[in-house]
C-alpha cells in the first residue's frame, strides 16, 4: 500500500479556481487520493508542517476542510532535530522555500513512497534532490494506476 505525503497545496486545491482546467484535474485527483485513503488503499501522511500551515489558513472554511481530511492521515510525522538538519541542506541543495524543504524532510523521515504536489516546479527541484521517494503531480500519480 502506498504511503503518500501531499504537499499542502493538494489539500486546499478544491477551494482554487475551478474555471482552469488543470486545476479541475487536479482537485479531482486529490479528491480521488483522499477517497483511497478512506478506503484504506493508501495511507497519507499529516505533518507538523501541514498543521502549522492550517493554523495560519485566514479562511475559516477551507481550515475545516483540511482539518477534516486530516483524519484521513494515518501517519503523523512531528518536529524532530533531524528533520529540520535535513530541511535546512535541502533548501539551500535544491534552493527551496523554508516551507517545501521542511515538507519534503517530512516526507523522507516518514519514508513516503511518493511526495505529490500541485507546483511542478516543486516536483522539478524536487527531483533533483536524490530522496528515496517518487515526485509526483496528483493527476499523474492517479493516471499511473
Amino acid at each position: 500500500m502506498d504511503l503518500i505525503y501531499l504537499d499542502y497545496n493538494c489539500f486546499q486545491r478544491g477551494f482554487d479556481d475551478p474555471r482552469q482546467i488543470r486545476i479541475q484535474m487536479e482537485a479531482l485527483a486529490c479528491q480521488e487520493i483522499f477517497v483511497r485513503a478512506e478506503e484504506n488503499k493508501v495511507r497519507l501522511v499529516w505533518s507538523f508542517m501541514h498543521e502549522d500551515e492550517t493554523i495560519l489558513c485566514p479562511f475559516p472554511e477551507r481550515k475545516y476542510e483540511v482539518l477534516r481530511l486530516a483524519a484521513l492521515c494515518s501517519v503523523r510525522e512531528g518536529p524532530r532535530e533531524g528533520i529540520y538538519k535535513l530541511s535546512e541542506s535541502l533548501e539551500k541543495m535544491g534552493r527551496l522555500s523554508a516551507k517545501d524543504a521542511i515538507h519534503l524532510a517530512c516526507a523522507s523521515y516518514a519514508e513516503a513512497d511518493f511526495f505529490l504536489s500541485c507546483d511542478n516546479r516543486l516536483v522539478k527541484q524536487a527531483e533533483r534532490l536524490g530522496l528515496e521517494m517518487v515526485f509526483r503531480n496528483p493527476v499523474d500519480y492517479i493516471r499511473q494506476g
